[in-house]
């Protein structure tokens, strides 16, 4: 059953099963012993349910154990990415690379829904389509051409900030849920959203949004309720899009489950792809490159008559061949942001489960009766970080504060310009003083990790245990990114 024809099922059986339910013996708690589905008995619903519905776009990734880290010599002798043994949880990964052309969609809706009055939101999406530029090169036609011209509509974008592609996935959540509750029949389509009057996912599940809906919403078995909207617990909409973490994408890239016996991995990758060499060993494509890299000092292509990867800057997105998980260009063309905040030392502090640095923990905005605030004038819910003393973190075992990102990284306060750091008016976020960012390193909260070979790198960078940072703000022409989503439940799916 394709994932498309599961979604449709669910929300049949919403409808559908409850009303047979009525007729026959109902399911009765293995708890309490009352029945399901009776509104005689107050109506708590147990909605059938199939599993996860593949969102467009992504590929599962079958999660496991694996070595993260280097495994190519340690030619720049950072030590940045000491081996070891993590655990990944399943998840889902983006087939591709996010091109030019999903990137104009996501620009289109933009203008159409908040130009009018909210036109730096627009602004603030556009790619920095200059990072093209060299002062001793002519690229000018890719600073006019690469982003918009139906040439490059398959290519991916770059020019693309961190947290302009964090953006980016928040938005492709809500577009891909607003049409999922299209399909199940509970909305119309509805092109007039402009404002704070578009669609949320979080404002909807939390009954803040209600234009365009074609019925009242799913029949509810609470005695003193007619309908409902979609919950959380149906199990219909899909979790949110995001950048994989580090772990998440290094794992996936190197698509060890097509090197493995058993538990076994007896060959460990180099590459995405099996062997040590960058070319293709096969009698039928022998001798061809097998990602899109820079061969060497000038030589971005090869040879008129016989280009060796076929592309000068990057290259369309379903070039060359996937690896194990069928995933695209996880070595070459372009390199992808992750989620990750960069640290020298995180694979040695960093847990060996779903390892991941960067968490700042927030909490829903309420107002003076303690209800969810309504939405911002974007139409999106209201946060802010966790406080010690509001939230009572003191009472917890987990974690004490919001922001995570420092935990055992250092005492700043141990630095020896500590007085001199605290008195700069410049350094008023602290983001300056544990690794004097700006004086002799770009390490700072706000410096993500970037992986994976590009256009413009040598084969070296192919390794997908190779790790890079930027500031998060920064873009350049050789960064791009694919999206992620959480797979809940198990691991593989039905009938495993």
């Amino acid at each position: 059953m394709k994932p498309q024809e599961k979604g449709k099922y669910l929300i049949l059986l919403l409808f559908v099963v409850p009303v047979f339910l009525f007729s026959c013996k109902r399911e009765q708690s293995g708890s309490t012993g009352w029945e399901y589905n009776n509104p005689k008995n107050g109506g708590f619903q147990k909605i059938p349910y199939l599993e996860q519905e593949t969102g467009p776009g992504l590929v599962l990734i079958e999660g496991g154990r694996f070595t993260m880290g280097r495994a190519e010599q340690e030619v720049h002798y950072d030590w940045n990415n000491i081996p070891r043994t993590v655990t990944v949880s399943s998840f889902y990964m983006d087939e591709t690379e996010v091109t030019n052309f999903a990137y104009l969609e996501y620009l289109y809706w933009l203008e159409r829904v908040y130009m009018a009055d909210y036109p730096e939101v627009f602004k603030k999406a556009l790619p920095d389509t200059l990072v093209w530029r060299s002062k001793l090169a002519y690229n000018e036609p890719y600073v006019e051409y690469y982003l918009r011209h139906p040439a490059y509509r398959d290519y991916p974008v770059v020019g693309v900030n961190w947290l302009q592609a964090n953006d980016y996935c928040s938005w492709r959540t809500d577009r891909v849920n607003e049409l999922i509750l299209i399909r199940e029949g509970l909305f119309e389509h509805y092109p007039n959203q402009i404002n704070e009057d578009n669609f949320n996912t979080e404002a909807y599940l939390r009954g803040q949004y209600e234009s365009g809906k074609r019925v009242d919403g799913i029949p509810d078995l609470n005695p003193n309720k007619e309908y409902r909207n979609v919950r959380m617990e149906d199990g219909i909409l899909l979790p949110e899009y995001r950048l994989p973490t580090e772990a998440e994408w290094e794992y996936a890239a190197y698509g060890l489950i097509g090197n493995t016996i058993d538990e076994l991995i007896p060959d460990r990758k180099l590459y995405p792809w099996n062997g040590h060499a960058i070319r293709n060993s096969n009698e039928k494509y022998i001798g061809q490159i097998l990602a899109n890299f820079k061969r060497g000092r000038g030589d971005n292509m090869g040879v008129a008559g016989r280009l060796n990867d076929n592309a000068d800057i990057t290259a369309p997105v379903y070039s060359y061949w996937p690896n194990d998980y069928g995933l695209y260009n996880m070595a070459g063309n372009v390199s992808e942001w992750v989620m990750d905040v960069y640290r020298p030392l995180s694979l040695e502090d960093n847990d060996d489960f779903r390892p991941f640095r960067g968490n700042v923990y927030k909490t829903k905005m309420l107002d003076e009766d303690g209800l969810i605030m309504e939405k911002d004038s974007l139409g999106h819910i209201q946060y802010r970080d966790v406080d010690p003393k509001l939230d009572n973190l003191q009472a917890r075992r987990n974690y004490k504060q919001a922001d995570n990102i420092n935990y055992l990284d250092g005492h700043w306060e141990s630095n020896i310009n500590f007085m001199e750091l605290k008195d700069d008016p410049n350094n008023s976020d602290g983001q300056k003083m544990m690794y004097q960012f700006g004086e002799s390193t770009l390490v700072n909260d706000k410096a993500h990790v970037y992986k994976g070979a590009s256009w413009k790198d040598r084969a070296y960078w192919a390794v997908p245990g190779t790790r890079r940072y930027l500031t998060e703000d920064q873009a350049t022409p050789y960064i791009g990114f694919r999206c992620a989503m959480t797979r809940v439940g198990s691991p593989i799916g039905l009938g495993y």
